[in-house]
């Protein structure tokens, strides 16, 4: 399998993860570059209900030791502030506790030794203020369809007898306000500075390191501040080219830029997509259906814990590792050619690649009608690349500079086969639909024509879980005698009946649609398939004639612009702020003749747009309330000057795909001269609180006591020098930069108020904060992408048998657990398996050691579990633990060093880690529930090919114990 469709799938896994649908399994993806996270050491320890964290001063688990993490906030922010897989945070105080507690988790997996850079999404580039604007209109228009559904729904199911909870009333938290400028970004701010200097005061694996806080006041998007710094740190003759950096986040293009660094040792670290996650009813809060098949039956009870019957099945996210060393394994063998007319470097072809995944599409540009990555698109611009490359004469690109002409080359000869393309994909499509329709006919012939429901309902084999109870077992056992008789006629529990018994008419069900045997598509007006596609494509969509050469030709230069744009953007940085494409759609491949003598070049000196002015510029009228009154008003008042702007309803073109979520919303782009002639009004309305937060900020440099830097910067503050001094790179682990002091500043032994009531001020505090600005470069600097001298190539990973392993010989697909790919998993022998089974509670709803309930967290979440009475915390059989060790809680079984003969083999690294526990105890964040924890997952106790031994299920025996020998 190619490279290019190993990280094609990548970039699908990573779509279908935001709009949770399973379009691609991982089977396809690279099994040496993802890595799972052993995360049996990455839980706190518990002992008589006391929590103690992780040491991560320790040695890594996972057999690698990172030198600097890189957090891409806004992954944090959105899963912490409105989850799709567990119960929503409360108030913004819970929300900024779960993104500490995130940070936590990430931090005990990676444990970085030199850096700890934490990004937040800033003052966007307007190329990327387009998207924004349409996914916050999109947001807030599905936000208000959806709650107008549910409202609807619960009339009638209300109207009709149903039985539902009361209403619960709670504001609706509008994830539009994780947007610079307003006041919760203000606040998150605040609560981080805290979060760090707590960090610093109490955590050992903090203790040496420096920590960069890029909050929402510093202009750009979180991953690329985090790769601008990457690229002025590289430029620096201090720079260890060795430096192993660590990057999490969940975006696809994070692979890109990290190709596009050239560092040797990139790794990027995500959670791992699950899908079909179980969700509760929004309207009953019950398991098992959706808010439009609700029916308002009253839940039934089941089991003997019955209280638990309905709560979420929590459990703690797991995380993979993409490392793109290995990545650059599979690219070289792809991408190296042979006989070519110019020397090969591997680094300039990766160079060409990045680019050439830019025409599939990213967030600045639409991608080329013909080109669908899920049809190829990546492998089909390689082949050619590799075709084309022997006469273009060179590179395609060159440190983040594009050569047209042979771009040119490139896409013309994707042209020639666009109608080809168009083609396959409509016969694609009919054969997928013609499939999808015998498969439903085989479905309908093989399906009972009737299934009792309730307790005489079927059960699959092993299931354990109590069958659910009908609510009328005659009417059942009526229809199950009736049903073979010739000529009965049934009633279901939805057929409303006459005073005689017999079914009314008006009570029928009306057949659904997706019984039907084909399903209603929108008309499909272009046809890229039959002749004249072109013709119909730019009068649908540009509403004007393809004839019209000129307009033509605005489009595609306006597309060439975005790809030298985008590709400066992710080499260079900012090229400007103020471009962007300014069309909803594409031209196609074939129109790029004549790109070759286009100008490519932006204006110089561009600023970014004002916070409160972004906001104005992607928010709805909808989400006006984090603008201050006057400037709201513009989004409201009739009489505005900009009110068109800010419609109301729009249109989404689905672009001949099937969902709304993947069509092009129609929104009316922002002029920018009359958006700021607007605002110049009401700008002296402005508080001075608004005003602090329309400005823009820095980053801020933290470091604790016992850094090196600590004295130096404590001795600015006491001269109270105005003026940038450099960082002393020897005392900084060779970062350089200007520091100024701090209006704001972290100080030691001055109090840290906490901006969370839930926690505690810091009044022993011996942190400092200072503010820092990267080295600065001039205007015409071109960074050179290229591999530093000195640094070291990883030792390769793949061997030869690895190239041919297309689909894992059939199995399915796992991440390699750590970072040591020769490691021997331990196993349990039946002596453990038979201790397991008689040492831990089985009843439903009583957590032990293995258990799947959550802990209570530090802010008393809803979905934990509390004990139960007379349950032990801890079981007496492993309850003889070493006085020195029973902070720490006491050590699961398959962990324990087992006695060993002479001969044996040598303990696991991961496990020799386990004895050296430090005796320190950090401070910890006590709330009202207690102190914080994270979700217990049973199958990350257990040995991963395992069955996970939880509450409620009997544990069987393993094989014969020669299969599961320690030696």
């Amino acid at each position: 399998m190619s490279a290019a469709r190993r990280v094609r799938l990548l970039c699908i896994h990573k779509f279908t993860a935001q709009k949770q649908m399973n379009l691609t399994s991982m089977t396809e993806i690279p099994p040496l570059a993802f890595t799972k996270e052993i995360n049996i050491l990455h839980k706190a320890k518990e002992c008589n209900g006391v929590k103690a964290s992780i040491d991560t001063s320790k040695p890594n688990p996972n057999e690698v030791e990172f030198d600097n993490l890189y957090l891409d906030m806004n992954g944090i922010i959105h899963p912490c502030t409105h989850p799709e897989d567990k119960p929503a945070p409360k108030n913004e105080d819970e929300m900024m506790v779960a993104i500490f507690e995130y940070i936590d988790r990430i931090f005990n997996i990676v444990r970085p030794r030199r850096l700890l850079y934490m990004a937040i999404d800033g003052v966007a580039p307007r190329a990327k203020m387009n998207q924004q604007r349409s996914r916050r209109f999109r947001a807030s228009k599905e936000g208000m369809e959806a709650a107008e559904e549910k409202q609807k729904i619960r009339q009638e199911i209300l109207a009709k007898g149903g039985i539902l909870p009361p209403e619960e009333v709670k504001e609706r938290f509008d994830s539009n306000c994780i947007t610079p400028g307003t006041e919760f970004m203000d606040n998150l701010a605040k609560c981080l500075r805290y979060y760090i200097a707590d960090r610093l005061n109490s955590d050992p694996g903090w203790k040496n390191l420096t920590v960069i806080l890029s909050d929402a006041s510093a202009p750009g998007e979180g991953e690329h501040k985090i790769m601008d710094y990457i690229r002025r740190q590289r430029a620096q003759p201090n720079h260890d080219p060795n430096t192993h950096h660590c990057l999490c986040g969940a975006d696809a293009d994070l692979i890109m830029l990290g190709l596009a660094t050239h560092e040797p040792n990139f790794t990027i670290i995500r959670e791992e997509f699950k899908p079909n996650k179980p969700k509760p009813c929004a309207l009953c809060n019950q398991m098992g259906h959706e808010v439009k098949d609700c029916q308002g039956l009253p839940r039934e009870k089941q089991g003997k814990h019955d209280q638990f019957a309905d709560s979420l099945p929590t459990s703690e996210q797991e995380f993979i590792f993409i490392r793109l060393c290995v990545l650059r394994e599979y690219l070289e063998r792809e991408l190296t050619m042979a006989s070519l007319p110019f020397t090969f470097d591997f680094e300039r072809s990766v160079d060409d690649w990045v680019f050439m995944c830019f025409f599939v599409g990213n967030d600045f540009l639409p991608h080329l009608p013909s080109l669908e990555i899920r049809e190829g698109a990546i492998d089909r611009l390689v082949n050619i690349y590799k075709n084309v490359v022997h006469k273009t004469g060179g590179y395609l690109t060159e440190s983040g500079f594009v050569n047209l002409q042979r771009v040119q080359m490139i896409m013309l000869a994707v042209g020639e086969v666009e109608d080809s393309i168009f083609k396959k994909r409509k016969d694609d499509d009919d054969n997928f639909k013609r499939r999808q329709k015998e498969k439903k006919k085989r479905m309908k012939r093989d399906h009972p024509a009737f299934i009792p429901g309730g307790q005489f309902s079927p059960q699959a084999l092993g299931n354990r879980s109590s069958p659910q109870a009908i609510s009328n077992p005659r009417q059942a056992a009526y229809e199950m005698r009736m049903h073979d008789r010739p000529n009965s006629t049934t009633s279901s529990p939805n057929t409303s009946l006459n005073s005689d018994g017999s079914p009314s008419p008006a009570g029928g069900i009306k057949r659904k649609a997706e019984d039907s045997d084909s399903e209603p598509e929108p008309e499909d007006n272009i046809r890229l398939w039959e002749t004249g596609w072109k013709q119909r494509y730019y009068k649908n969509k540009f509403d004007v004639d393809a004839s019209d050469e000129k307009f033509r030709r605005k489009v595609v230069q306006s597309y060439v612009e975005g790809l030298c744009w985008v590709l400066r953007y992710y080499y260079q940085g900012c090229a400007s702020w103020n471009w962007y494409y300014p069309f909803h759609y594409a031209p196609f491949a074939s129109d790029f003749d004549g790109i070759a003598d286009m100008p490519s070049d932006f204006e110089k000196g561009s600023k970014p747009f004002k916070p409160l002015e972004q906001l104005m510029g992607v928010f709805p009228a909808a989400s006006g309330n984090f603008l201050p009154p006057s400037w709201r008003k513009l989004m409201t008042d009739p009489e505005s000057s900009i009110i068109d702007f800010y419609p109301e309803d729009f249109a989404i073109d689905l672009n001949g795909k099937k969902y709304a979520w993947q069509g092009v919303a129609l929104l009316p782009f922002v002029d920018e001269r009359r958006l700021r002639a607007a605002l110049e009004e009401v700008y002296p309305d402005l508080t001075p609180e608004e005003n602090r937060r329309n400005s823009l900020g820095g980053d801020v440099l933290f470091v604790g006591k016992h850094h090196p830097l600590c004295d130096f910067i404590v001795e600015q503050y006491k001269s109270k020098n105005t003026e940038p001094v450099d960082i002393p790179p020897e005392l900084c682990h060779g970062i350089q930069g200007k520091l100024t002091l701090n209006e704001n500043a972290v100080l030691p032994d001055q109090t840290v108020e906490s901006p969370v009531p839930m926690l505690r001020d810091l009044t022993q505090n011996s942190a400092v904060s200072i503010s820092f600005k990267d080295p600065q470069f001039d205007e015409d600097f071109v960074f050179k992408a290229t591999v530093l001298p000195g640094a070291k190539k990883p030792p390769p990973v793949l061997k030869p048998g690895d190239w041919e392993k297309n689909n894992n010989d059939g199995r399915p697909w796992r991440p390699q657990l750590g970072f040591n790919r020769d490691r021997k998993p331990v196993h349990l022998d039946q002596s453990a398996f038979r201790t397991l089974g008689h040492t831990m509670p089985r009843e439903r709803g009583m957590p032990g050691m293995y258990a799947n309930a959550v802990p209570l967290g530090a802010y008393g979440s809803p979905y934990s579990r509390p004990l139960l009475s007379g349950q032990q915390q801890i079981p007496k059989l492993l309850s003889n633990l070493r006085p020195q060790d029973t902070w720490r809680g006491p050590t699961p079984l398959f962990q324990q060093t087992p006695q060993r003969t002479a001969g044996a083999a040598p303990l696991l690294a991961w496990n020799r880690v386990l004895p050296s526990q430090s005796q320190y105890q950090p401070g910890q964040y006590q709330g009202l529930g207690g102190p914080m924890s994270y979700p217990q997952r049973p199958e990350d106790r257990m040995d991963r090919g395992r069955q996970a031994y939880g509450p409620g299920r009997p544990y069987p025996l393993p094989p014969p114990s020669g299969r599961y020998s320690w030696n």
